[in-house]
C-alpha cells in the first residue's frame, strides 16, 4: 500500500506526471465514494518488516537503557538517545521506515529527558517542589530543542508534535514553579496549550489542504497531541470523573461532544472525537443509570455511541459538506469536500 507521501515523491522524482497522480487520486476517491482528504491517511506501516524492525529496536534500546542505568542512572538515557539517533541514520534517512522512525524519535526524546532526570537524581534525589518544577521546565525545554535538531536532520512528521508537547510541558512546569498551584490548577493552562497546539496543527493543515504531502502528516500528529489536552482539560474542569455527576453536567458533556463533532467535521480530523469519547460514554451511562437502567447502562451506552459513531463514519462526507456549507468563506480555508479536477 502506498501513501500520499509516496505518490508525491514519485511525482517529484519524475516517475509519474502530476496529471497521472491527480487522476489516480480522483479514481480512488470515486471508488471509495469519498475524497482522499476524508480518509485522513498517515504513514504508520510500510510493510510487516516495520513491525519486525520495531520489535528489534525496542529490544535493543531497552537493553541499552537497562545496562547503562545499571552503571549510572543518567547513563541509560544517554545511551538510548545516542543509539536512537544512530539507528535513525539508517532506518529513517536511508530506509524511510515509518513505524521504526516513530519509535526512534520517541526513544530519542525520552532518552534525552531521562539523561537529565537520572543525572539530577544522582546529584540530589530530594529537591524541593519548586526546584523540581523549575528543573522540569528546563528538561522540557532541552527536550524540545533536541527534537528540533532531530526534525532538521530526519523530518519525521511526529517530531513537531513532540516538540509542541514539550513546549506546553515547559510552560506548565514554569507556572507551577511560580504559582505553587496543585494538580487541579494546571488544567486551564493545559487547555491554553492545547488550543495553541491545535492552532499550530491548523497552520500546517492550511498549507496542504488536499493532504498530499508530509505537511499533512505533521498536522495529523499535532491534532493528536492537541486533542487530549483540550478534551481532558475541559471535562476535568467540569468535574467529570470526580464523583457522581448530575443530569445537567451529563447534558453539558453531551453538548460539548456535539460541538467537538462539528469542529471535527469542519476540519476533517477525528482526534477530538476520540479523545473525548471516554467522557461522553461516562456521561451517557450516568444518564441511563439515573433513568433506572442501572444494570444495562453500559450496554445501552455502548449501543447508542457505537451506532452514532458508525453513522457518522458512513455519512462523514455528506455531513461534512453540510457543515462546510454553514461556514461561508471560512470553508474555503478548510480541506475540500471533493478532489480538485485534474488538468
Amino acid at each position: 500500500m502506498y501513501s500520499e507521501s509516496d505518490l508525491e515523491g514519485a511525482v517529484a522524482a519524475g516517475v509519474i506526471p502530476q496529471s497521472t497522480a491527480d487522476a489516480f487520486r480522483q479514481h480512488t476517491a470515486a471508488m471509495r465514494a469519498s475524497p482522499a482528504v476524508d480518509e485522513e491517511s498517515f504513514r504508520l506501516l510500510t510493510g510487516f518488516n516495520d513491525i519486525f524492525v520495531a520489535i528489534a529496536i525496542a529490544l535493543l534500546l531497552t537493553s541499552i537503557g537497562w545496562l547503562g542505568g545499571w552503571v549510572k542512572t543518567g547513563l541509560g538515557g544517554l545511551g538510548v538517545a545516542i543509539a536512537a539517533w544512530a539507528l535513525a541514520e539508517y532506518f529513517t534517512r536511508v530506509r524511510r521506515m515509518a513505524l521504526p522512525s516513530i519509535i526512534l524519535l520517541l526513544a530519542f526524546a525520552g532518552g534525552v529527558a531521562a539523561t537529565m532526570v537520572g543525572t539530577l537524581v544522582d546529584i540530589n534525589p530530594d529537591w524541593s517542589d519548586q526546584t523540581n518544577a523549575l528543573i522540569a521546565t528546563g528538561i522540557a525545554l532541552v527536550t524540545g530543542g533536541a527534537t528540533w535538531l532531530h526534525w532538521k536532520r530526519f523530518m519525521v512528521p511526529i517530531t513537531v508534535a513532540v516538540g509542541a508537547a514539550s513546549g506546553v510541558a515547559a510552560l506548565v512546569a514554569l507556572y507551577v514553579a511560580v504559582t505553587h498551584v496543585n494538580e487541579d490548577g494546571i488544567f486551564p493552562l493545559v487547555l491554553v496549550g492545547g488550543i495553541g497546539t491545535f492552532a499550530l496543527a491548523m497552520w500546517w493543515d492550511g498549507s496542504d489542504l488536499t493532504r498530499t504531502t508530509r505537511r499533512s502528516d505533521v498536522a495529523f500528529w499535532l491534532h493528536l497531541a492537541a486533542a487530549p489536552m483540550i478534551a481532558h482539560s475541559v471535562f476535568h474542569m467540569l468535574g467529570v470523573f470526580q464523583g457522581q455527576i448530575g443530569v445537567a453536567q451529563a447534558l453539558i458533556v453531551m453538548a460539548l461532544y456535539l460541538v467537538f463533532a462539528f469542529i471535527a467535521l469542519a476540519i476533517d480530523r477525528r482526534a477530538l472525537l476520540v479523545s473525548s469519547l471516554a467522557y461522553v460514554l461516562y456521561a451517557l451511562s450516568m444518564l441511563f443509570q439515573q433513568a433506572g437502567a442501572v444494570e444495562l447502562s453500559m450496554a445501552f451506552t455502548a449501543f447508542v455511541i457505537g451506532s452514532a459513531l458508525l453513522t457518522l463514519s458512513a455519512f462523514w462526507h455528506p455531513m461534512r459538506r453540510a457543515v462546510i456549507g454553514t461556514l461561508g468563506n471560512l470553508g474555503n480555508r478548510l480541506p475540500p469536500v471533493q478532489m480538485p479536477v485534474a488538468a
